[in-house]
């Protein structure tokens, strides 16, 4: 992390903690402001730019996971990072649905959630967050970075492997992409058990993009997919 370029949002209800993560990420030179009221601090993310959003939880689960949704609709670019303690597998799930970067189990440590964060800003190579190419396919936005497919504005988390596969796709939009292609960008290698596991997840990307029948996922039988825009109805 290049310091003091990034400014933090730290929504904690506990001033203890509150303080204790606004003095360590001062002695780490980030800009950061704190806020314990979730009107004041909608009103604050909403007339400031915030690249990293850290949200705890505890006890107020859905709450804090409604808050989440509208500053991600304010800015759906922050990195989010939610703070909890023994969150469910269904709670996990809800996190990375609203688009959570991570959520960081309590007790932590402080350095660990530094690490984290400079981590999670390197995924981005070093590059602007809004730098990120973000595709328009149809009515579906598809957002890379977080992993997410987005359909009439009703955002879906997708695997890891979905998200490599329809990235790779966009980027040779109404173009071939060749199978051996896809296979070493993708899988790294081509072997036979990559090539039937390419196939299925083609399946799967197809259904992820059915909703619009202006996209269509073609096999070029032998040579490879094309992932197709403004398709005609009935051609």
């Amino acid at each position: 992390m290049n310091k003091g370029q990034h400014k933090v949002f730290l929504f904690e209800k506990d001033e203890n903690v509150s303080s204790m993560l606004q003095e360590f990420m001062q002695m780490n030179n980030i800009a950061s402001e704190r806020f314990a009221d979730y009107n004041e601090a909608y009103k604050a993310f909403c007339n400031d730019r915030f690249d990293i959003c850290l949200i705890d939880l505890e006890e107020e689960m859905e709450t804090g996971f409604s808050f989440a949704r509208k500053i991600m609709g304010v800015n759906y670019e922050t990195i989010l990072i939610f703070i909890g303690s023994r969150p469910t597998l269904g709670e996990l799930t809800e996190a990375y649905k609203i688009g959570a970067d991570d959520f960081i189990r309590k007790p932590f440590i402080l350095e660990e959630l530094y690490l984290r964060i400079l981590a999670i800003i390197g995924r981005t190579h070093g590059h602007k967050i809004t730098d990120v190419q973000i595709y328009q396919l149809g009515r579906y936005l598809f957002d890379p970075r977080k992993q997410f497919l987005s359909f009439d504005e009703r955002p879906l988390r997708i695997t890891t492997k979905e998200c490599d596969l329809l990235k790779f796709l966009c980027e040779h939009l109404n173009s071939l992409a060749e199978r051996e292609a896809i296979l070493k960008h993708v899988w790294r290698n081509d072997s036979f058990h990559n090539a039937r596991s390419m196939d299925v997840y083609m399946t799967k990307v197809r259904n992820l993009l059915k909703k619009d029948d202006t996209i269509a996922l073609v096999n070029v039988h032998g040579k490879g997919y094309k992932l197709m825009t403004n398709v005609l109805k009935g051609s």
